[in-house]
């Protein structure tokens, strides 16, 4: 199962349509997850002619992406894999141990909020930010999370440069 893994595209202000980088990864994944921040719900329906979409509301997300269908945590199963997804998992010093108290039976969380990409993991729990392929900040590119998962295993998580 090829999974894309997308946070703070923050519309309309930054995402004005999917950027020809991010689509190029879209083609060919069977489901998208965004960890928030999508701020207006249309940035999900164009995700959606792409594949499935699954996400959570963020901080700057009103009640029309609530609407859409994205509750402040989603709790779900990738080919076997247990997936949890936030959008603001707090602070970044202790937030592996964090997360995996908030979800213990998740085997990866993914999260947002910052825009600072990372992946990382301890023995309980995977945690993994895509960054924000609109909103870099202070990083060097904007990003998105590609996630090959087969047969209840993360075999591949990777932060993809997109601008």
């Amino acid at each position: 199962m090829k999974v894309a893994v997308l946070s703070d595209t923050h519309a309309p202000r930054r995402w004005k349509a999917c950027p020809p980088a991010v689509a190029e990864h879209l083609r060919d994944v069977d489901l998208i997850l965004h960890a928030g921040d999508v701020c207006v719900p249309s940035v999900l329906d164009e995700l959606a002619r792409f594949a499935p979409v699954v996400a959570v509301a963020g901080n700057n997300d009103g009640p029309e992406v609530t609407a859409w269908g994205a509750p402040e945590t989603v709790e779900l199963e990738l080919d076997g894999l247990a997936v949890a997804m936030i959008h603001d998992s707090g602070p970044a010093k202790g937030r592996t141990a964090r997360m995996h108290r908030r979800f213990p039976d998740a085997d990866l969380v993914v999260f947002g909020h910052s825009h600072i990409p990372l992946d990382e993991s301890d023995d309980d729990v995977r945690i993994f930010n895509p960054g924000s392929p609109t909103d870099r900040r202070r990083q060097p590119r904007g990003t998105i999370g590609l996630l090959r998962v087969e047969a209840g295993e993360l075999v591949e998580a990777r932060i993809v440069p997109v601008t």
